[in-house]
């Protein structure tokens, strides 16, 4: 994917339905290169095409997901990996800002990541780090591992931290996730009684799932963005959570 294909997906997962027109005319190139680009990003899973307009995936795909907010993603990366000493282990679930923690952590410090994410696994392959991958049945979209074999290795290992996506919160329902094998992951992990920290951004605030994570008071830490509502920051305080509030770059 070169330059101005990722200036297309991120204005598409930016904006939503966007047209070749408006694409072109923000990138600078004729319509006939925008539907080029739109048939590989297509084809290679990115979004989907409709007449004359692209269309976003409701994706799991760590890499596409990665991308939607980059800049903000990398700096919650950047003040989560401070927390983190020379020496500890620590497990970082699957999603994207957790994909930039890891890599940012294998870059910046000598620790042992324990994951459950292939993508990260595969992210942090050429640097020093020592890598922990627990095995399990392979779920493919979202790269991750999941099950009852993959509950049973996070019996066996020990972190002090463990770094957790979500899809959503309510104060009424808590921490939610869309699936449920991906949720019984976070559950098992929760139940270690590491210091568990949320690593999101704002937008996943308002939402609710099906699946929920937690309850509330296994959660030690959010960290987030200035997006998130002084009202929702609040109640998590209350429910006994630290809140970091990162600002947008």
């Amino acid at each position: 994917m070169n330059p101005r294909q990722q200036h297309i997906l991120q204005v598409v997962i930016d904006k939503g339905r966007t047209s070749v027109a408006d694409l072109a005319r923000l990138t600078g190139v004729s319509e006939v290169t925008i539907r080029q680009d739109l048939n590989l990003l297509e084809k290679q899973s990115y979004l989907r095409r409709a007449h004359g307009f692209a269309v976003p995936l409701d994706s799991d795909d760590v890499e596409t997901r990665m991308l939607n907010n980059y800049p903000l993603k990398r700096e919650l990366a950047q003040f989560a990996a401070s927390l983190v000493q020379n020496g500890e282990t620590v497990f970082i679930e699957n999603g994207s800002s957790n994909a930039l923690l890891a890599r940012t952590l294998a870059d910046q410090k000598d620790v042992t990541i324990i994951t459950v994410s292939s993508y990260i696994a595969h992210l942090l392959k050429d640097t020093r780090c020592e890598v922990i991958l627990l095995g399990g049945i392979y779920q493919k979209k979202s790269e991750s591992m999941v099950g009852p074999l993959t509950r049973l290795f996070i019996e066996q290992v020990h972190f002090s931290k463990a770094f957790i996506g979500i899809d959503g919160w309510l104060p009424e329902t808590g921490f939610t996730g869309r699936d449920m094998m991906r949720a019984d992951v976070v559950n098992a992990v929760l139940a270690k009684s590491s210091d568990a920290i949320v690593l999101t951004d704002s937008s996943k605030f308002g939402a609710v799932h099906p699946y929920t994570l937690g309850p509330l008071s296994q959660f030690q830490r959010v960290i987030t963005d200035e997006g998130l509502s002084a009202a929702s920051q609040l109640q998590l305080e209350q429910a006994g959570l630290q809140v970091d509030i990162v600002k947008r770059p």
